[in-house]
């Protein structure tokens, strides 16, 4: 089970991460925007997000429009952010070339 990872450790964390990755308020949730140049590139990359939560068994909300992504990471059995939230978000990173 996933053990709720406390301030320090979410700073570090967030860190390793891309720069457009930004922590709630509450230090509960995680979030980045991905935008794109059409609907056909934000579906692929949406599939793809979706493919890594499968595999990983860890899914995150993703709102979608046209042309952008916002995904948010949490774990709520934990009522925050573990470990798994990171490399979900770090696994996500790797699907847009930099």
């Amino acid at each position: 089970m996933a053990s709720k990872l406390i301030s320090e450790d979410i700073q570090t964390s967030l860190q390793q991460l891309h720069a457009d990755w930004s922590l709630n308020s509450n230090s509960d949730t995680i979030q980045r925007i991905f935008n794109f140049d059409n609907y056909y590139q934000t579906i692929a990359f949406t599939n793809s997000v979706a493919w890594i939560a499968h595999q990983k068994n860890h899914h995150p909300d993703m709102l979608i429009t046209y042309n952008t992504c916002r995904i948010e990471f949490s774990t709520h059995s934990v009522n925050g952010l573990s470990e798994l939230d990171f490399i979900c978000a770090t696994a996500t990173d790797l699907l847009i070339t930099h």
